[in-house]
């Protein structure tokens, strides 16, 4: 599907979503994303992560499981982050980075040759740890602008329709539905972390990736992005990076714990299951010591 959709960027065909992809069949069972898509799986296998000579990851090997939330946990600079970033190319926007091992979105390695990492970035979207709306755009263009990159003109009518629906994921519609054309940043630091995670919707994603994306908001603000999270799940497959200990056993049903041996060293997954397990009953000391909070 990958490179399928990258011929078509590259022969000048509409980006916006993968719905006409011949690896999707009409008859699919299962989980499904909220394209009507069936969710989607990443495996990663041997991952290390490189920034010049510095070695920040080693030898992850996991898989995060469709319609369901993975929560990446561990102390800074443990290289959570990182490998999130990994999972959608991000991390190879920093000069110098390189990786080795196979990333997999069903079983297609998203680094493979003539696989464009923008199609990867549309289909693995990413919200970022800051709400980071384009200040000076209107809501209503925040939410449409990954619409607007595609190769074809998308229709008024359509774009109207893809950002309410966007905006009534997000839990958005009915507090902004009367000044969509106010700017992003006039809104406050929850609604505007609802917007980004509106404008990542947008194009139709099969998995979304969030970086701490309640570490900048208020309690009840926070609470409601978790809530959103756990209803999103049903329709995407979600990986979160949280310092948050409570957040991690409320929001995830999978958790990952990183850890570093000493500064200057890459960092690792030692452990990765069932939240509930991670945090009552964990395979590791390091893990038990960790979300016990003797260390980090």
């Amino acid at each position: 599907m990958l490179g399928a959709a990258t011929k078509r960027k590259a022969a000048g065909e509409n980006q916006g979503t993968m719905s006409d992809s011949p690896a999707v069949s009409a008859t699919s069972t299962g989980p499904m994303t909220a394209a009507g898509r069936p969710a989607k799986t990443i495996e990663a296998r041997g991952v290390n992560l490189f920034y010049g000579d510095f070695h920040a990851v080693e030898d992850v090997t996991m898989t995060v499981e469709p319609n369901k939330v993975t929560a990446l946990i561990g102390s800074s600079g443990c290289g959570k982050t990182t490998f999130l970033r990994s999972l959608n190319r991000m991390h190879e926007l920093t000069p110098g980075a390189r990786v080795s091992g196979e990333i997999t979105l069903d079983g297609e390695e998203i680094y493979g040759a003539g696989v464009d990492p923008v199609v990867v970035r549309q289909l693995i979207g990413m919200v970022f740890q800051q709400p980071n709306p384009f200040p000076t755009m209107s809501i209503y263009d925040n939410v449409s602008a990954g619409l607007n990159l595609n190769a074809r003109k998308v229709p008024k009518t359509q774009k109207d329709a893809v950002v309410e629906r966007s905006l009534r994921g997000a839990h958005l519609w009915d507090e902004v539905k009367d000044r969509l054309d106010k700017p992003g940043g006039s809104l406050s630091g929850g609604q505007q972390q609802r917007l980004c995670i509106a404008r990542a919707i947008a194009v139709e994603p099969e998995v979304l990736l969030m970086d701490e994306p309640c570490s900048a908001l208020d309690p009840v603000a926070t609470l409601a992005i978790e809530d959103l999270i756990g209803e999103l799940k049903s329709r995407y497959t979600i990986v979160i990076v949280t310092h948050n200990m409570q957040q991690a056993a409320r929001a995830s049903d999978v958790t990952a714990f990183f850890n570093i041996e000493a500064s200057g060293q890459p960092g690792h997954l030692i452990e990765v299951g069932p939240t509930e397990d991670i945090f009552t009953k964990p395979g590791q000391q390091a893990t038990e010591d960790y979300v016990s909070g003797r260390f980090g």
